[in-house]
């Protein structure tokens, strides 16, 4: 999606997406994309965990809240960094937004990403939900990376 500007693969991957979520979704659950930094977003044009996450909701009929995190500072690709290189360089490196904290008090939330490599995205994520006051976080991936062999 992200590298071949496919776009248009969102809709439908979302539907497959929100059948396999059904076990872990709950009536009052917030769905949320993992956040771009503004200057990828300009770069990419999109936002692909963004586009899933709508479509999922759009599914479901859960709340969706495009906006609910963000990346307060810009961080390296993390292409071609082991585990450790990734959960440091993610470290605080996602936020809640200020205006949007009230939207996950006491409530689950589904964080939604492309794809799921070293956990280190969906980590930084729940903890600053955590940290928003979130009853339980979920997360979901459109694909898992190989670890490398």
């Amino acid at each position: 999606m992200k590298h071949g500007d496919r776009d248009d693969i969102a809709r439908s991957a979302a539907l497959w997406m929100a059948r396999a979520a059904r076990g872990i979704l709950s009536h009052n659950m917030l769905i949320a994309p993992i956040p771009l930094h503004w200057t990828r977003l300009l770069k990419r044009r999109f936002n692909q965990s963004a586009l899933l996450a709508d479509g999922i909701a759009a599914a479901t009929g859960l709340s969706h809240c495009p906006d609910l995190l963000i990346r307060p500072r810009r961080t390296p690709p993390l292409k071609g960094m082991d585990q450790e290189e990734r959960f440091a360089r993610l470290h605080k490196g996602i936020g809640l937004h200020p205006r949007r904290r009230h939207r996950i008090a006491g409530r689950d939330v589904l964080l939604v990403d492309d794809v799921f490599t070293s956990g280190a995205t969906f980590t930084a994520a729940t903890e600053a939900c955590l940290d928003g006051g979130a009853a339980r976080v979920c997360v979901l991936s459109l694909a898992r990376a190989a670890p490398d062999a």
